[in-house]
């Protein structure tokens, strides 16, 4: 399974840092990644951490959140603590320590080596690195920024790497110009690369950040965001165990603070605040936070708690979890922010006014439906006060401490329950339109979807599960594409690879194809849901998605999507030939032409002559009609795949569980067929079927149960031969028989009945009208339109709909087709295979109501086990 890597900066188990990344990373999860995180205790010295073992930390973070660090990194020469606060303090802030640089260079190296190594062995393709920028530690930027060099380029992943700051220098106390002055010369500042895409929380952040670095070519904003719900009443224990845990009276309203604690954060204005606001409203404060991180900021906020006579209003509750919902307990009483805001009448955040960036405290409350109190700290508009949130300002310009006037206003809010319930109200509102976490998964698609070249037309869509034997020879095939003059150019399309859960080594495999042909594009991409139609619809939207947001010049440029099979082979001239039938027939879809290599069949003549009969009637139908696409080839263009939604993944029972529908290729051409787009046949471009699909089933073929049965199209795995060796030799006569009439049952509605069933015009083509002869034509078109009245069906596209009436028309018409295709295809086809034993003795005046009754049955699914069920060849 591929691997999202987090890189902290921040050195704590719990911060705003931790939580952003949280909840970023769960857009990865739900592709399918699985997400490790190092908190950075290797690399901030300042928090004591440094080479320590993570403890109970994984307690604050989902469980699917894997806690991890470099390996090795505890081992490299020189490096540790000492010389990480040696370097910040001599060569970052005062801009000395030039005999440091070789001692920096050279623990770097060692660090990217071990970087490296670590990602190799926990297959990762994707990195979030959090604050980087900050120089805490720019040994270990350093070497971050080689690794993602090597990385990058050893497996040509493209901008494999968010780079997110938080807090630049310009932010993070300032007044004591802890990193220097402008332009930071100590600083390792964003550099332009390949495989990077820097983002900032905010368009002032992106600003200073180009005044800084004017040539830094990709860097966007992402907001940082909420999950908007408002706050219940805790879990544990209800409201009144909340408040019974900290001693507070159930009546008293409550000022949540939710910060650490530390001098910066002015915790003290809160105690003022507080303090002005006792005796006429009875409210308390509670402090989340840290009480041990700066023990003297802790002791100086309780004595003047004490000396304001605030002291039994004040409630430092330690830290608790963060806002996010399914992230553990920190404290012992399993309480969260979400459980504080919950009991809260205001939520503060009067904090220093250069010392803040985003102000999450504000957007949680916001998004927990609780309003808030604030300071206009420096970034405070461009976050939130130009996009109309409201809330009591205490404005910096008028006092470093809460005015009379400023008091006031918190007070109103408090004893206003209406004006309470209006503001938050309004700011849950507006906090979901700017800060919902749909629209920035939007931005993170956009922003790090692989891009894709300009000269790119086509996408050929490759889902894979433990294809590890097959894989090379498929890619190879591929590579080795060729057009009218040579080998096709490279440039012209790419291969996604969708891993299916693979446990093998399929992903290896693949990635390192990628890099030994770096001519041709290759990327791998993940689908968790179990089952070809999942992953084929992942690799079709993930193509879609970069083709359509390239902008090119050339609109009129149409762009394919192309489905390949990973037991299969493809024709050297496959792609080209399919390519430029597409773009001279201007089909939406484009059908390939399927065969078996004959050598290995030499000694079954009798399954091989069951699979040619087939594959004849096939290639008469296919070109009058156009057929349906397989998954196995065929090409749809984009346009067109989105206009019908895509792929659509459909549900059924089986056993008492769900699983996805097996013929989603064949829905998809029906509903694209449905919308009057047309579908061609490409005779020319031909794909060799693997004969596994046969000799690994051969029982499941012989009786109609390949792709399952009762109504049921699954296919039992068929990747790995099962501990029985294959059937050897030809079939009996008698199961040559029973194979062809599954075959012929399956394969004549859907390919002679059906495309005239979606598309009746057919019927008035002069070429099916020879095929079929006047009279049944004529006939045919009748009954699809009294069958169509009689069903008050709008037309035949959803799902299974079409089975039906597809079925109803062959038992009507079966001998007049089949004297048709013994005409067209060879006397060899025969006759229709016997009628299913209920429909023997039914009168024949009654014969076309009981076919309708035994069509439209879908409780035992009989229909659907008489027709064979999907296909056999």
């Amino acid at each position: 399974m591929t691997v999202l890597w987090g890189t902290s900066f921040d050195a704590t188990p719990i911060s705003g840092v931790v939580v952003e990344f949280v909840k970023t990373a769960r857009a990865f999860r739900e592709q399918g990644y699985r997400v490790h995180l190092d908190l950075g205790y290797d690399v901030k010295a300042d928090k004591n951490a440094f080479f320590r073992p993570y403890r109970d930390e994984a307690a604050l973070l989902p469980g699917w959140v894997r806690l991890d660090r470099i390996e090795g990194i505890g081992e490299v020469p020189g490096y540790g603590p000492e010389f990480v606060s040696e370097v910040l303090r001599e060569y970052v802030q005062h801009g000395a320590g030039e005999h440091l640089l070789p001692l920096v260079e050279a623990a770097a190296e060692a660090i990217s080596e071990r970087i490296v190594g670590t990602w190799e062995r926990r297959n990762v393709s994707f990195v979030m690195v959090e604050n980087g920028t900050l120089p805490e530690n720019v040994t270990y930027t350093r070497a971050l920024y080689s690794a993602i060099e090597t990385y990058g380029r050893r497996h040509r992943l493209g901008r494999y790497v968010m780079w997110r700051d938080h807090d630049l220098m310009w932010q993070s106390e300032p007044g004591i110009k802890k990193y220097g002055e402008f332009p930071y010369p100590g600083t390792v500042a964003p550099r332009n690369s390949p495989w990077i895409h820097y983002v900032a929380l905010h368009e002032e952040a992106r600003r200073r950040t180009l005044e800084w670095v004017p040539d830094l070519a990709n860097i966007d904003v992402l907001p940082n965001t909420f999950t908007h719900a408002p706050a219940a009443a805790p879990r544990a224990g209800g409201a009144a165990g909340f408040r019974r845990a900290y001693g507070i009276p159930e009546d008293a309203p409550l000022i949540a603070r939710c910060t650490r604690i530390i001098p910066q954060k002015r915790i003290d204005r809160d105690i003022h605040l507080l303090a002005g606001l006792a005796d006429r409203t009875g409210a308390y404060l509670f402090v989340a936070g840290d009480t041990a991180e700066a023990p003297d900021e802790y002791a100086r906020l309780r004595t003047l708690a004490q000396s304001l006579g605030v002291a039994d209003r004040v409630v430092f509750g330690g830290r608790l979890a963060p806002h996010e919902a399914d992230i553990g307990a920190a404290s012992g009483d399993g309480f969260s922010v979400r459980d504080l805001l919950s009991q809260a009448a205001v939520a503060s955040f009067l904090t220093s006014y250069d010392y803040e960036s985003y102000g999450n405290p504000i957007g949680e409350a916001v998004a927990s439906r609780v309003p808030y109190v604030t300071t206009r700290y420096q970034l405070y508009d461009t976050v939130y006060g130009d996009k109309g949130f409201r809330a009591p300002v205490m404005e910096l310009t008028d006092g470093d401490l809460p005015t009379p006037a400023f008091v006031d206003d918190v007070a109103g809010l408090i004893l206003d329950e209406r004006k309470r319930e209006e503001m938050a109200d309004h700011n849950h509102r507006l906090g979901e339109r700017h800060f919902g976490a749909e629209r920035a998964g939007e931005l993170l698609a956009e922003l790090f979807l692989t891009p894709m070249g300009e000269r790119t037309r086509m996408s050929v869509v490759l889902p894979v599960y433990n294809e590890a034997d097959n894989l090379p020879a498929v890619l190879r095939s591929l590579y080795e594409q060729r057009g009218p003059d040579g080998p096709l150019d490279k440039s012209m399309y790419e291969v996604v690879v969708v891993d299916n859960n693979s446990t093998d080594a399929t992903v290896r495999i693949a990635r390192a194809f990628a890099a030994d042909h770096p001519d041709l594009a290759l990327h791998v991409v993940p689908e968790p849901e179990q089952g070809v139609a999942c992953a084929r619809r992942t690799g079709m939207d993930f193509a879609s998605r970069r083709s359509a947001r390239r902008g090119q010049a050339d609109s009129e440029q149409r762009f394919y999507l192309v489905s390949a099979d990973a037991d299969c082979r493809v024709d050297e001239r496959w792609l080209w030939e399919l390519f430029t039938a597409m773009e001279s027939g201007k089909a939406a879809i484009g059908v390939c032409d399927y065969y078996y290599a004959p050598e290995h069949f030499t000694r079954r003549p009798r399954l091989w002559d069951a699979i040619q009969k087939t594959l004849r009637c096939r290639a008469v139908t296919f070109s009058l009609f156009g057929g349906f696409p397989d998954g196995k080839g065929f090409a749809v263009e984009r346009e067109a795949y989105e206009k019908v939604g895509g792929v659509e993944i459909f549900y059924q029972l089986q056993n008492g569980r769900f699983v996805n529908h097996l013929s989603d290729d064949w829905d998809f051409g029906i509903r694209v067929r449905g919308s009057g787009e047309d579908i061609a046949y490409v005779p020319a471009s031909r794909v060799e079927i693997n004969p596994r699909r046969v000799n690994h089933a051969i029982d499941e073929v012989i009786t109609g149960r390949a792709y399952g049965s009762d109504g049921i199209i699954v296919m039992r795995d068929i990747r790995v031969p099962e501990p029985v060796a294959d059937r050897e030799g030809d079939l009996t006569e008698e199961e040559a028989l029973q194979a062809w009439e599954f075959s012929v049952k399956d394969f004549t509605p859907k390919n002679t009945i059906l495309p005239v069933l979606l598309t009746p015009s057919l019927l008035d083509d002069d070429a099916v009208v020879d095929f079929f002869g006047p009279s049944l034509a004529e006939r045919l078109g009748q009954r699809t339109a009294e069958i169509k009245d009689e069903m008050r069906m709008i037309d035949f596209t959803p799902i299974h709909s079409y089975k039906t009436p597809s079925y109803r028309l062959y038992f009507e018409f079966a001998d007049e087709i089949f004297a048709r295709l013994r005409a067209t295809v060879g006397e060899d086809i025969g006759h229709p295979p016997p009628l299913p034993p209920c429909l023997r003795d039914v009168p024949p005046e009654r014969f076309t109501e009981f076919v309708r009754y035994f069509c439209e049955d879908r409780e035992s699914g009989e229909a659907h086990n008489y027709f064979g069920n999907g296909g056999v060849f």
